[in-house]
C-alpha cells in the first residue's frame, strides 16, 4: 500500500514538473517571439514605395521624413503615427499608410493642390488651396503662374468664391484676373493681367464686371495710351484713369 502511494505521488509530481516545464516553455517562446517581433533589427521595414500623382514631393522627400526618427519593426511600426509624420510635410494634403509582408512600406500620397498664392505681402510661404484653405510650403517648386488674393483671415471662403465668381466670368471674355483683394469692408478690388486694376466695391460685382465688358472696347479706342484703372463703384457709368506718358516712358525705361 505504501509503495502504491509513493507510485502515484512520483507521477503526480512528474506529472506537474512536466506541465510546469511545458508552461515556462511557452510563456519563454511567447516572450521570444515578441520581442523578436518588435525589434527592428529582427523584422526590419527594408523597403519603401510612394504612390499618387506626384508634383511637389518626391518619395526622397517621404523618406527623409520618415528617417527622421525610428519607424520600428514591421510589426511594431504604427501607419497611425506614420501617416501624422506624412501629412505635416507641406506640400502633402492627405496619406494612407499599410504595410506589406514581408518589408515593404507602402504609402500614397495626396497632394495640396494650389489655387493661389495669399496674402503675400504678410508671409511669402502662404498659398490657398482648391478647398479654400490655407497652407504654408516652398512655392519655388511651383511650376505655374498662381493669382495673388488677399483678404481678412477670417474671411478666407469668402476671398476664394469671389475669385472663383469674377474669374470665370472675366476669363469667357478673354481676360485674366491677377489679383484680388477683399477689404475689411469686403469691397473687392481686382487686377488684370494687363496690370488694369478694377474697383468694383461690395454689391452686384457680376453686374458691374459686365459693364466693364461691354464698355472695355470703347475704352480701348478712347486713348493711344494704356488704361490704369476702371472704377465701377457707379449705379451708372464709370470713372476711367489712363496711365500718364511719363509713367509709361518710366516703366519702358526700367524694362530696358
Amino acid at each position: 500500500m505504501a509503495a502504491s502511494e509513493r507510485t502515484i505521488t512520483w507521477q503526480f509530481w512528474a506529472g506537474l514538473s512536466f506541465f510546469a516545464v511545458v508552461v515556462i516553455g511557452t510563456l519563454a517562446g511567447i516572450g521570444w517571439l515578441y520581442y523578436t517581433a518588435m525589434d527592428a533589427q529582427e523584422v526590419p521595414l527594408k523597403r519603401l514605395v510612394v504612390q499618387g500623382e506626384l508634383q511637389y514631393v518626391t518619395p526622397a522627400d517621404v523618406r527623409t521624413t520618415l528617417l527622421g526618427e525610428p519607424l520600428g519593426s514591421f510589426f511594431s511600426a504604427d501607419v497611425n503615427e506614420i501617416r501624422a509624420r506624412i501629412e505635416a510635410m507641406p506640400w502633402v494634403a492627405q496619406a494612407s499608410v499599410r504595410k506589406e509582408w514581408p518589408d515593404i512600406l507602402k504609402v500614397f500620397l495626396v497632394e495640396q493642390k494650389p489655387l493661389a498664392h495669399w496674402n503675400a505681402n504678410q508671409r511669402d510661404d502662404a498659398l490657398v488651396n482648391q478647398a479654400g484653405e490655407v497652407f504654408y510650403a516652398d512655392k519655388s517648386v511651383l511650376e505655374q503662374s498662381l493669382p495673388y488674393l488677399s483678404g481678412p483671415e477670417h474671411a478666407i471662403a469668402e476671398v476664394v468664391q469671389q475669385y472663383r465668381n469674377t474669374s470665370e466670368l472675366l476669363g469667357l471674355n478673354g481676360f485674366q484676373v491677377q489679383q484680388l483683394e477683399l477689404s475689411e469692408r469686403f469691397a473687392v478690388e481686382l487686377v488684370l493681367q494687363n496690370g488694369l486694376q478694377l474697383r468694383l466695391g461690395r454689391e452686384a460685382l457680376l453686374e458691374r464686371i459686365q459693364r466693364f465688358i461691354d464698355l472695355y472696347p470703347q475704352l480701348e479706342k478712347h486713348k493711344e495710351l494704356p488704361l490704369e484703372s476702371v472704377d465701377l463703384r457707379y449705379d451708372t457709368g464709370v470713372a476711367v484713369r489712363w496711365r500718364s506718358k511719363e509713367e509709361v516712358a518710366a516703366e519702358q525705361q526700367q524694362e530696358s
